[in-house]
């Protein structure tokens, strides 16, 4: 028995002997024979790095960059990282900045803004140039709590289309609290244009890294052998419909005057150019040092170039909408194609009012009424839609006609890829019982008359009224006017959605669109815009003058070319321009002119010119002419109408 005893006091010394020799060769391992080990035993922190990807880049339809990706280093820090003894002097010597400056930037008021964390890193200082972020990167390891993050920001190759394709900008605090965790403080979002529309597209998706780093703050590996770690994943590229090269010639002739154009390809809605003026240089939105002085200054200017003419302008269209009267009117019967009325030269609206119209020959039809832009046939128009269910029922008249309008896309945002679009204003029934209460006398067909020849409260925008011309192009139907053709994602060609290649009907006979688009083109060939005919091309168009009481008209032309086989469809604004054969037709034809031909004939230099160096916003005491070339014998040229 105790031998027994013995040998199992034996066995359990000889148990716990083994036991020390493994531990004891264990720890010779762990601290002499694999530093490894040590090292990661001096880890005091683990860092989450942030890879940023590459933002996805914009093109113009035929391919040529619009935007690029530069990058900027910022540098990074978590607060409670950040090390009492590091040498605040030598870090702010590095950088160029006081000791003020560095408390500033250090301590946020981490209870009440969500954007700053103790524990989470923020931005300490952004887009540090390279010669600094280099002398500095030498030092870095000096100062715990900071760290070195490379992201993109936008630059831009061209210097036009600003409006268009926007900028981007750090996210604000309520940014950061929508995105649900999305953003964090320091990152870049899509304020305007295209930028903003299409933030999802162009983001990208963010990789992250997870760093360990030792009592120094010095990184000494992945944690787990990145086992963590995700890579980050580019933006979509966005091949844009917009033909840089035309907006740059639409910019060019619209410097110095304020308005906005929109080109559109009929048969698929995509944008050519979308131009508000006076615009600026797209460079100035660069985030930089200068960025804030300049978008300041962009801010003052007395000529509003951040304010978007061309979808938040609404404007009284005049003339140009004597279009959608004759097709609804038309489609609601009251008058056909082949209807004629005699103009004595004015319109007798009721008593006294008596409503001005031009000399011209008689408007036999529809289409030759728009020839003359005939102010009596389009009030007597409008009064018979208005009256078409009695005199003393002028609503029902009027909404039937509304609703028309609203088919054709007027009235009421179009929902275009782009942000901020306006409705316009097409008054329908109960707008006008607002303005004319019972008791104070119910409206009629002629308190409203002036509708007749867009006046009054009728508004457009100026997308509006280009889309309005691409429906009549198309003979009866129009697809959303859009900015985005596809996007890639290497070699694989997204479409956009499926909204912006809808076929939309806008519910008229094709036969009464054919009568009004034959109008048109007999304005350009022998009516009021007979003096921007181009040659070879067969343009057709509508001019409008809209009166404004506060001073100068503006001047307005929608039109399509070439007439039988529609390429592009136009609408130009401009305001206090006078006539719209004065400026707002002959910008329209040289657009359509380079658009379909890449040059201005040389028998049409002279206007070209004229538009380019006409200077509306700062016009000079004296007239500027241009001479104009000599016509040929056999030839005439018509003089510029005055008015519609």
């Amino acid at each position: 028995m105790n031998q027994q005893l013995q040998n199992r006091h034996f066995n359990i010394l000889l148990l716990f002997g083994i036991a020390g020799l493994v531990l004891l060769f264990r720890a010779m391992q762990l601290q002499v024979l694999d530093d490894s080990f040590k090292i990661k035993a001096d880890a005091v922190a683990m860092s989450k790095y942030t890879i940023y990807p590459a933002r996805g880049l914009i093109y113009d339809r035929n391919g040529k960059l619009l935007t690029k990706n530069t990058p900027v280093y910022d540098l990074m820090v978590i607060y409670n990282q950040v090390s009492p003894k590091m040498d605040t002097a030598r870090f702010c010597r590095l950088l160029g900045i006081d000791k003020e400056e560095f408390k500033k930037r250090l301590n946020k008021d981490f209870r009440r803004d969500i954007r700053y964390s103790k524990i989470k890193p923020f931005v300490f200082m952004s887009r540090i140039p390279p010669v600094v972020f280099t002398r500095f990167q030498e030092s870095l390891y000096e100062f715990p709590g900071f760290f070195a993050q490379i992201r993109n920001i936008r630059s831009y190759p061209v210097s036009n289309a600003a409006h268009v394709l926007g900028y981007i900008t750090e996210v604000d605090e309520e940014d950061i609290k929508q995105s649900k965790g999305l953003y964090s403080p320091g990152d870049y979002i899509g304020a305007s244009g295209i930028e903003a529309v299409y933030e999802r597209e162009l983001r990208g998706t963010k990789g992250t890294r997870y760093v360990l780093k030792d009592n120094l703050g010095r990184d000494i590996g992945s944690f787990q052998e990145g086992r963590f770690d995700t890579l980050p994943q580019s933006g979509l590229d966005l091949v844009s419909s917009l033909d840089i090269g035309l907006q740059a010639y639409a910019e060019e002739l619209m410097q110095n005057k304020k308005g906005a154009v929109v080109a559109i390809e009929p048969e698929t809605g995509e944008i050519l150019a979308f131009l508000s003026s006076p615009t600026y240089d797209p460079s100035l939105m660069v985030i930089n040092k200068e960025r804030g002085d300049n978008f300041r200054q962009l801010q003052k200017d007395s000529s509003k170039p951040l304010f978007n003419r061309a979808v938040m302008a609404q404007y009284p269209p005049g003339s140009i909408f004597k279009t959608a009267v004759g097709m609804a009117g038309m489609q609601m019967g009251v008058v056909q194609p082949g209807t004629g009325f005699t103009c004595p030269g004015y319109y007798v609206n009721s008593g006294s009012d008596i409503r001005k119209c031009r000399s011209h020959p008689y408007p036999a039809r529809v289409s030759t009424a728009l020839q003359w832009s005939c102010n009596s046939y389009f009030f007597r128009t409008f009064k018979m839609i208005v009256d078409k269910y009695g005199y003393t029922k002028p609503a029902a008249g009027l909404d039937t006609m509304v609703n028309y309008l609203h088919r054709f896309g007027l009235g009421r945002p179009l929902g275009i890829d782009f942000p901020g679009e306006k409705s316009g204003n097409i008054p329908d029934s109960k707008y006008y019982d607002r303005m004319y209460p019972k008791e104070r006398g119910a409206w009629r067909s002629p308190t409203i008359i002036s509708l007749g020849i867009g006046q009054g409260e009728v508004e457009l925008t100026t997308v509006q009224m280009a889309n309005l011309a691409a429906q009549i192009a198309n003979r009866g139907y129009y697809y959303i006017p859009h900015f985005a053709r596809f996007f890639k994602n290497g070699d694989e060609a997204i479409p956009p959605d499926e909204k912006f290649t809808t076929r939309i009907n806008n519910g008229i006979d094709p036969a009464y669109v054919e009568e009004v688009a034959k109008g048109m083109e007999l304005v350009v060939a022998a009516g009021t815009a007979r003096s921007s005919r181009i040659p070879g091309i067969a343009m057709a168009g509508k001019t409008g003058t809209v009166q404004n009481p506060h001073g100068q008209d503006h001047s307005t032309f929608i039109a399509f070319a070439p007439a039988d086989h529609p390429k592009i469809a136009i609408a130009v604004y401009v305001e206090n321009a006078g006539g719209g054969g004065r400026y707002a037709a002959p910008i329209a034809s040289l657009i359509i002119e380079k658009y379909l031909k890449g040059e201005i004939d040389e028998s049409r230099k002279w206007r070209e010119k004229q538009m380019r160096d006409a200077n509306l916003l700062n016009p000079r005491p004296r007239r500027v002419t241009v001479r104009r070339p000599v016509v040929p014998t056999g030839e005439t040229t018509a003089p510029d109408p005055i008015r519609n």
